[in-house]
């Protein structure tokens, strides 16, 4: 009797994890992906302000850009190749917008401190992140660039946590062949 308890015990165990771990994999979002339509989303910028993207379908080119943390070596180093690039992106015709789940006081903190001329958006659930399948790396939500073209469909990706000035460079290098 021991032996069936033990192998029940086992086999009741085995199924919990399988159901568990299968209804966990189709809750799971999967990463956006060139050709895939943009989903839409709101969240507050550094000025207290309410960001739609669907106000810019049609309008702008977006570069949106998730970042782990305001202030941090790779994130600073990101956003301020965004910055000096930022004249560039505009004569393209793009919008650069950082986001990540920092305060809007800390987002409006990062932008003073580093004279960031672009739009910081606040996820602090990481609800866009997880529409557009950002994954957490280690310990951090992750570092990806998408440019979604005025269609709303998404030209461009790039995910690397470590190179955050290549983000940027290759976001540019990208939209300005397109303008060929």
């Amino acid at each position: 009797m021991i032996k069936i308890s033990i192998s029940g015990f086992i086999v009741a165990a085995l199924l919990t994890l399988f159901v568990h771990t299968g209804a966990k994999a189709q809750t799971e979002q999967k990463t956006l992906a060139v050709g895939d339509v943009m989903p839409a989303f709101s969240l507050t910028d550094q000025d207290g302000k309410v960001f739609n993207s669907a106000d810019y379908v049609g309008k702008s080119i977006l570069v949106i850009y998730f970042y782990p943390k305001d202030e941090s070596m790779v994130c600073t180093k990101e956003a301020c190749s965004f910055r000096d690039s930022f004249d560039d992106f505009t004569k393209a015709g793009a919008k650069v917008i950082g986001i990540n789940g920092g305060t809007v006081a800390s987002h409006k903190s990062f932008r003073d401190h580093y004279k960031l001329p672009f739009t910081l958006l606040s996820d602090p659930d990481n609800k866009v992140y997880h529409k557009f399948g950002v994954k957490n790396k280690m310990f951090m939500t992750g570092r990806e660039t998408y440019v979604i073209d005025k269609n709303g469909k998404i030209g461009f990706a790039y995910e690397a946590m470590m190179q955050g000035k290549k983000h940027a460079d290759d976001a540019l290098a990208y939209i300005k062949s397109q303008k060929r």
